[in-house]
């Protein structure tokens, strides 16, 4: 039997009595823990999946200890510039043991939710009725103006055309 389940952000295959390496939890060494969001269920060919979690399913484990990773060491360099910067880092882990995988939570849930009394929801109003007819809207005509003035320009060259004198 094994499960998928999302802890901290990642997802981890797990077996009861594995021990996995999961980021750092704030739960005290030897506290107890239980992860409900399962993903997958695997109980001997039987496969519970969930959408996006299986109801009921949690994973029940106990934290060991709280350690740092391995360092890793980040270098950066440009060449020909002169450039490079060397930093370093140790994750914190936390060292967890599963201790089960449990399927039938949905019990207890569905017998909380058969004792909390259901509440309805009133129906919904009914729409309000759409407006039949749209109001008319009053068009009147613009009066077109019957005569345009010239522009000024045009009367400017009819005036220099009759004040122009060529020579032949």
């Amino acid at each position: 039997m094994y499960a998928v389940v999302n802890i901290a952000g990642q997802q981890f295959k797990v077996q009861k009595d594995q021990q996995i390496f999961v980021h750092r939890l704030n739960n005290k060494e030897g506290d107890k823990v239980t992860f409900d969001e399962v993903l997958l269920v695997d109980d001997n060919g039987k496969i519970s999946v969930g959408a996006p979690a299986v109801d009921g399913a949690s994973i029940t484990g106990k934290v060991i200890e709280h350690l740092k990773g391995d360092k890793v060491i980040v270098f950066k360099k440009k060449r020909r510039k002169g450039y490079q910067t060397r930093n370093g880092h140790r994750q914190l882990f936390t060292k967890v043991a599963i201790e089960g995988i449990s399927i039938g939570g949905g019990a207890k849930k569905a017998a909380k939710a058969a004792e909390a009394p259901a509440k309805e929801k009133p129906a919904k109003a009914e729409p309000k009725a759409a407006k039949s007819e749209p109001k008319a809207v009053k068009a009147e005509p613009k009066e077109a103006k019957t005569e345009k003035p010239e522009a000024p320009k045009a009367k400017a060259k009819e005036e220099n055309k009759d004040n122009d004198t060529t020579q032949a």
